[in-house]
Protein backbone atom coordinates (compact mmCIF):
# COMPACT_ATOMS: atom_id res chain seq x y z
CA UNK A 1 0.00 0.00 0.00
CA UNK A 2 1.38 3.14 -1.00
CA UNK A 3 0.74 7.00 -0.26
CA UNK A 4 -1.02 7.20 -3.54
CA UNK A 5 -3.57 4.41 -2.51
CA UNK A 6 -4.13 5.42 0.82
CA UNK A 7 -7.85 7.05 1.03
CA UNK A 8 -8.02 10.49 3.35
CA UNK A 9 -9.79 8.62 5.97
CA UNK A 10 -7.61 5.78 6.64
CA UNK A 11 -4.99 6.07 9.66
CA UNK A 12 -1.69 5.74 9.08
CA UNK A 13 0.55 2.27 10.38
CA UNK A 14 1.47 4.54 13.75
CA UNK A 15 -1.98 6.02 14.19
CA UNK A 16 -3.62 3.06 13.99
CA UNK A 17 -1.30 0.86 16.33
CA UNK A 18 -1.75 3.56 19.03
CA UNK A 19 -5.51 3.25 18.34
CA UNK A 20 -5.22 -0.29 18.64
CA UNK A 21 -3.10 -0.06 22.10
CA UNK A 22 -5.56 2.52 23.76
CA UNK A 23 -8.56 -0.38 22.67
CA UNK A 24 -6.68 -2.87 24.67
CA UNK A 25 -6.03 -1.02 27.34
CA UNK A 26 -9.46 0.13 27.40
CA UNK A 27 -10.76 -3.68 27.12
CA UNK A 28 -8.12 -4.73 29.63
CA UNK A 29 -9.37 -2.46 32.35
CA UNK A 30 -12.85 -3.99 32.67
CA UNK A 31 -14.79 -0.79 32.98
CA UNK A 32 -16.70 -0.96 29.89
CA UNK A 33 -20.46 -2.69 29.60
CA UNK A 34 -20.77 -5.14 27.41
CA UNK A 35 -21.94 -3.42 24.38
CA UNK A 36 -18.84 -0.61 24.72
CA UNK A 37 -15.88 -4.00 24.76
CA UNK A 38 -18.04 -5.45 21.96
CA UNK A 39 -18.01 -2.48 19.98
CA UNK A 40 -14.11 -1.53 20.84
CA UNK A 41 -13.60 -5.31 20.05
CA UNK A 42 -14.65 -4.83 16.78
CA UNK A 43 -12.86 -1.99 15.78
CA UNK A 44 -10.13 -3.77 17.54
CA UNK A 45 -10.12 -6.33 14.80
CA UNK A 46 -10.35 -3.59 11.88
CA UNK A 47 -7.33 -1.80 13.00
CA UNK A 48 -4.97 -5.03 13.39
CA UNK A 49 -6.11 -6.47 10.15
CA UNK A 50 -5.39 -2.61 8.71
CA UNK A 51 -2.11 -2.94 10.71
CA UNK A 52 -0.77 -6.41 9.43
CA UNK A 53 -2.15 -5.46 5.62
CA UNK A 54 0.63 -2.49 6.16
CA UNK A 55 3.10 -4.37 7.52
CA UNK A 56 2.85 -7.16 4.61
CA UNK A 57 3.16 -3.98 1.95
CA UNK A 58 5.87 -2.86 3.49
CA UNK A 59 7.32 -6.52 3.95
CA UNK A 60 6.96 -7.00 0.54
CA UNK A 61 8.49 -3.34 -0.56
CA UNK A 62 11.67 -4.44 1.68
CA UNK A 63 11.82 -7.85 -0.39
CA UNK A 64 11.97 -6.56 -3.79
CA UNK A 65 15.11 -4.24 -3.09
CA UNK A 66 18.26 -5.33 -4.50
CA UNK A 67 21.33 -5.12 -2.62
CA UNK A 68 21.72 -1.50 -4.94
CA UNK A 69 19.16 0.09 -3.73
CA UNK A 70 16.50 -0.60 -7.44
CA UNK A 71 13.33 -2.62 -6.75
CA UNK A 72 13.69 -6.37 -8.15
CA UNK A 73 10.96 -8.43 -9.30
CA UNK A 74 10.11 -11.64 -6.64
CA UNK A 75 10.46 -14.63 -8.12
Amino acid sequence: MTTENMNADQPTFEQAFAELEDIVNRLESGELSLEESVTLYERGQHLARLCGTMLDSAELRVQQLADDGTIQPLD
